[in-house]
């Protein structure tokens, strides 16, 4: 158990690494985009009138499209969200248009930077940034060897307890241990809970063959299993669209007083029209919504979704833990912690390894070698390359085309760039050096805010603007963080103490007692 726990965690380990950092900072991807759009403000209406108004912008845009896709603002979210497919085209499939944002009072077209904002975070956390599936194939595996080496680890753990309350700073190899053990048993329950959500949020993918074995199409499946509508197709007899504020308000009392989130309406101004409602997922700790269609030309209500049964009550409820919708402000801070504690047990936890093997007055082998430049790319480039991509976000023209793939492209070259600049330098230099521009990245951040937008620091706490005045001051408490670790790492361990004892002879000298636990034995 010892040999799985130490050599799943170190193969998966740089992976997991970048999957833990970028998925903690996605419980607050509403509001990275935001903060990342400072051309847009927060606007607050009701849900009927902020669906009509963005019904009214398509039929007077787009009235002919095949559906339409209106996300609704909500207490995290400043706009109104659009997209469209066109009518099929006998030569190739529906397609998408650019996705629209709209004032959710007037339903006008609202201008603002191109950004993947806290999206891009997100995807990468179970993407990887590859082609799909191979990048949630990828993630998946590094999930299962994170699962079993948390299993392990608990089973070789005999001091789990007390390891909870133990870190000796400034004693090398075990300070090292103490760290790993501490932020590992700290959050126990949610390192296991979220690895494992994880894995089921894409059981489907991972383990297809029960659905392939019952149903001869995906979207049978999908219709079975939450009981989607069926898609009617269009009768060419025009028929207006009926307001949406009374089917709204219908399903308001359907969902004991919840809004919903989305609002699909396929086939408008047909007499086939269909509007779908579903359900929002904030404060509900199920995260598959449920839904409602009406006929778009009657009012009619045509079916809802069922009661889900054990089993996808059971994966909605997974992945409402994993995503963390349902949390309040101060819940998803605890989260965010939590989520940090996890990228230390993973990072202490690749130092430790290469800490653990490195003998004294011994030139290291080159695996060794490999394994801790691997962990400076990882752990101390990484956070670089994530300021990079902010700061990319204001410094970028606004009004540049592509400006959303390379302010993506920020963060790659900075994170790649650094981690084969620090091969140039030795070891202790390049943790302290890498550390230390990611500290100033970070602190910078608040500054090129407050120079290139009025949404500064001071603006925004005199003018009671919470959300960027909350993000400048968590940069800026990342960046001593970051601060931290480059401190720690420029001073030198002190060696350990030992304390000079009166031998007895060596004929009454007691037997010696068994030896206790030893940092060799984990």
């Amino acid at each position: 158990m010892a040999w799985i726990h130490a050599w799943l965690g170190l193969l998966a380990g740089w992976i997991l690494f970048a999957m833990f950092l970028t998925g903690t900072a996605s419980y607050f991807r509403p509001e990275i985009t935001q903060w990342m759009q400072p051309e847009l403000r927060s606007t607050s209406v009701p849900a009927e009138q902020a669906a009509q108004a963005a019904i009214a912008h398509m039929q007077a845009t787009t009235p002919n499209d095949q559906q339409w896709f209106i996300y609704l603002p909500d207490d995290r979210t400043a706009v109104t969200r659009v997209f469209a497919r066109a009518k099929p085209n006998p030569e190739k499939p529906p397609a998408r248009r650019p996705e629209l944002k709209l004032d959710p009072a007037t339903g006008q077209s609202l201008e603002a930077r191109d950004t993947r904002g806290g999206e891009h975070f997100y995807r990468f956390h179970f993407q990887l940034q590859l082609p799909h599936p191979w990048g949630r194939w990828l993630a998946g595996v590094c999930a299962m060897f994170m699962l079993a080496a948390i299993i392990s680890g608990v089973i070789t753990h005999k001091r789990i307890f007390v390891d909870f309350f133990t870190l000796r700073w400034r004693k090398g190899q075990r300070s090292w241990l103490d760290a790993h053990n501490a932020s590992a048993v700290l959050a126990l329950p949610f390192h296991a809970m979220i690895t494992y959500t994880g894995l089921i949020t894409l059981v489907a993918m991972y383990m297809p063959w029960p659905v392939k074995a019952n149903f001869d199409k995906p979207d049978a499946f999908t219709a079975a299993a939450y009981g989607a509508p069926a898609e009617a197709k269009a009768t060419g007899t025009p028929a207006p669209l009926l307001p949406v504020g009374p089917m709204i308000q219908a399903a308001g009392r359907a969902w004991s007083g919840d809004a919903p989130r989305t609002v699909v309406i396929r086939n408008p101004g047909d007499t086939a029209s269909t509007v779908t409602l579903l359900r929002a997922t904030g404060g509900r700790l199920n995260a598959r919504p449920d839904s409602i269609t009406f006929s778009g030309a009657t009012g009619q209500e045509l079916s809802r979704s069922p009661s889900p049964g054990p089993a996808i009550a059971t994966a909605g409820v997974m992945l409402g833990l994993h995503l963390g919708h349902f949390a309040s402000p101060a819940l998803r801070w605890v989260y965010f912690l939590l989520g940090l504690t996890g990228a230390a047990m993973v990072g202490t936890g690749l130092v430790l390894w290469v800490v653990k093997r490195r003998k004294p007055n011994a030139a290291p082998f080159f695996g060794l070698k490999l394994v801790e430049r691997l962990n400076i790319g990882a752990i101390a480039c990484l956070p670089s390359g994530m300021a990079a991509y902010l700061l990319a976000n204001r410094l970028i023209p606004a009004d540049l085309p592509g400006r959303a793939e390379l302010e993506v492209k920020a963060m790659f070259w900075t994170w790649f760039g650094l981690a084969v600049v620090s091969l140039q330098r030795p070891a202790r230099r390049a943790w302290i050096e890498t550390l230390g521009l990611a500290t100033l990245a970070f602190a910078a951040l608040p500054v090129v805010n407050a120079a290139t937008t009025d949404r500064g620091l001071v603006a925004s706490l005199r003018t009671g603007d919470w959300l960027f005045a909350g993000f400048d001051l968590a940069m800026l408490a990342i960046a001593a963080l970051c601060g931290l670790a480059a401190f720690k790492a420029s001073r030198k361990p002190q060696p350990p103490s030992q304390k000079t004892s009166v031998r007895a002879p060596a004929a009454a000298s007691p037997k010696p007692a068994p030896a206790k636990e030893s940092v060799d034995a984990l």
